[in-house]
């Protein structure tokens, strides 16, 4: 672990305050140790990087895959390694590797793999199961016979996984009983893939419900007489909501509806990568069916979306170019947020003195030229 300093033409520090210029990051035993103006920076330490743009290291709390691969094709460390690798590629310093649907209870596989490999790749944070506990009336691109409700050994083996979990499921099916029992054992669970009404989400969240997955998609919407998920969504006051930023997932008029009504604060980014994230492949397997990569779209034969064509560093540009919101918030949005999300506010999504040195590096055009995991370059 090397110290030294990050020479930056320009700084944002993940609150959504505006940029500040010629400003440097000081790194000490991989922890920010401040960021003072250039000129004013010690000169006696080494620079490490110069960048036009540094940013707390970006924050993607549902990957599917990248580098090629799938989590859910080979759930072990080295599917990992390559999915963490190829979400440093596209700005990502952390991520929430996510294991969706599949048969029985191979989530397991999924738990052990995560947790062995938390010790060598510090770009973890934990595991997003999305699924199988989901609706049958809203599958997506999920395989509906593998989808079910949770049983009683479902829940021990999540409470007792002995890792950060977020875990997305739809309340209607799965009842506030089993979702308070999931949140006392300290999982964030997210609604998604769900029909649930106004009131199934009211009941879901007094139970400890935290958010929502993939807001807009998968979701009962808001109709006159029904608020559904999305309406349930905006009128809480504490639910957080992951979206889509492609510009094919969500229309641009909804992501503006969406951080108008909740915020930078409670709207977090993410890519929903596949298996092409950082890669150049243009078709992958999905548990049996052949997804094509066309002009920004992942789909299957019949056209359903298959995650999305997007890297992190990608999502902050397009939030930013598809509504307007500017970049200060859109960064926000992709790394302060999704760390208060984890509960990680005082590790990761900020730029304070003592908290982990996660930076991503990007040039003139916001593209990412560099990331560090702890002051040390993503991969090294």
């Amino acid at each position: 672990m090397t110290d030294g300093i990050i020479r930056a033409a320009r700084l944002f520090d993940g609150t959504g305050a505006t940029a500040r210029h010629a400003r440097a990051v000081v790194i000490r035993d991989g922890r920010i140790a401040d960021t003072p103006a250039l000129a004013d920076a010690r000169r006696d330490l080494p620079v490490l990087a110069e960048a036009h743009t540094v940013t707390p290291g970006l924050i993607d709390l549902q990957v599917n895959g990248g580098g090629g691969v799938l989590f859910n094709d080979a759930p072990d460390p080295e599917t990992l390694r390559i999915i963490a690798a190829a979400a440093a590629r596209e700005g990502a310093a952390h991520i929430l590797p996510t294991f969706i649907t599949d048969a029985g209870t191979r989530y397991a596989r999924a738990i052990d793999a995560v947790r062995t490999a938390r010790a060598t790749i510090p770009a973890l944070l934990g595991l997003h199961l999305e699924g199988p506990f989901l609706s049958p009336d809203r599958p997506g691109i999920h395989p509906a016979e593998a989808i079910r409700p949770p049983d009683d050994a479902d829940l021990a083996t999540l409470s007792a996984a002995g890792l950060p979990l977020l875990v997305t499921l739809a309340p209607e099916i799965c009842g506030v009983q089993a979702i308070h029992r999931l949140t006392k054992a300290g999982i964030r669970v997210f609604a998604g893939h769900t029909e649930a009404r106004g009131t199934d989400m009211i009941r879901a969240e007094a139970a400890g419900l935290a958010g929502v997955t993939h807001l807009f998609n998968a979701m009962s919407q808001i109709t006159p007489r029904e608020p559904g998920t999305v309406g349930a969504t905006f009128a809480a006051r504490r639910l957080r909501a992951g979206i889509i930023a492609d510009g094919v997932h969500v229309h641009p008029a909804n992501l503006e509806l969406a951080l108008r009504i909740l915020g930078p604060e409670r709207l977090f980014l993410v890519s929903d990568a596949m298996a092409p994230l950082g890669s150049d492949i243009r078709t992958f397997d999905l548990l049996g069916k052949t997804i094509h990569r066309r002009d920004g779209r992942l789909t299957d034969a019949a056209g359903t979306l298959a995650g999305a064509d997007l890297g992190m560093a990608q999502a902050v540009r397009r939030m930013d170019r598809l509504t307007g919101c500017g970049l200060a918030r859109a960064v926000q949005m992709a790394t302060e947020t999704p760390a208060r999300v984890m509960g990680l506010q005082h590790e990761l999504g900020g730029l304070r003195p003592g908290m982990r040195a996660s930076l991503t590096l990007f040039d003139e055009g916001m593209r990412p030229t560099g990331v560090l995991v702890d002051g040390v370059p993503a991969g090294a």
